[in-house]
């Protein structure tokens, strides 16, 4: 069980929710996804986590658009925190950026292309901010085990887990939904990512495209299969975001799913207790 500000997240547990845009594009429309998103969870009673990149370092091309940047990033995210009153994720790259990122962040989140990087684990870990690793498109779930323990290592153990989808071919991602249960045997809290497990990998060429009408229903299996949140980016207009718009749920459609998603989780939670 990992605790994060006022809520815990594990079996028995509300369904939380991590989500927001996949980049920071600037503070005015990230400042207004962050409400929308806290009026939604909040009317729907779920634990909410505000997610947003300020440097997105691995994407498809070396033109396309990656962010603010660290200081700008950092300052918009902490005008989240303190205008909204809530906690905030972000990716880290490299070892560099840890301490610096850790001082705003409450959850630092490894890429899955870099889940096995050693020292940004351990870096991570030393922060005792609670650490999202994303398991590797390469990665069977059971190899989570040695990531874990990376983190764990340093003593701290405020660890998730989140399944974004494997490698099929040169263009697709497959979710093998078999890999939710065994990483939550693993002892950790597993979310699961709807948004980048419909992504196309370089699909367009110089970017990344994505199926996001898959979204609803790989989102409700993965919620039967007993996983502890979700991971949603989302933004009001996707066919405009400047980064990974194709796989990104419209934010206007996210309080309907969830609503479907929360049933489903409370009725999995009642079958296991």
């Amino acid at each position: 069980m990992v605790k994060i500000g006022n809520f815990k997240i594990g079996k028995g547990n509300p369904l939380l929710l991590i989500a927001g845009p996949c980049v920071i594009e600037n503070e005015e429309i990230t400042l207004n996804i962050a409400e929308e998103l806290k009026e939604i969870a909040q009317k729907l009673n779920i634990p909410f986590i505000f997610k947003a990149s300020y440097d997105k370092a691995n994407r498809t091309s070396l033109h396309s658009f990656r962010g603010p940047g660290l200081k700008e990033g950092l300052r918009i995210l902490q005008k989240v925190k303190d205008e909204l009153d809530l906690p905030v994720l972000t990716d880290i790259h490299c070892t560099t950026q840890v301490k610096e990122v850790a001082e705003v962040v409450d959850v630092l989140q490894i890429p899955a292309f870099l889940s096995r990087q050693t020292d940004l684990l351990l870096e991570a870990g030393k922060t005792g901010k609670a650490v999202n690793i994303k398991k590797g498109q390469f990665m069977s779930p059971l190899n989570m085990k040695q990531a874990a323990e990376k983190v764990a290592s340093t003593g701290n153990k405020n660890i998730l887990f989140t399944e974004r989808g494997t490698f099929f071919g040169y263009g697709e991602l497959v979710v093998d939904m078999r890999s939710l249960p065994i990483m939550r045997d693993l002892g950790y809290p597993v979310i699961f990512d709807a948004t980048h497990s419909v992504q196309m990998p370089g699909g367009k060429g110089t970017s990344s495209g994505g199926r996001r009408e898959f979204i609803p229903y790989l989102s409700r299996a993965a919620i039967a299969c007993g996983v502890d949140g979700l991971f949603i980016e989302t933004h009001p207009n996707p066919e405009k975001a400047l980064s990974d718009g194709p796989n990104m749920l419209p934010l206007q459609e996210v309080e309907k799913l969830l609503k479907v998603l929360k049933e489903i989780h409370e009725v999995v939670n009642c079958t296991n207790s």
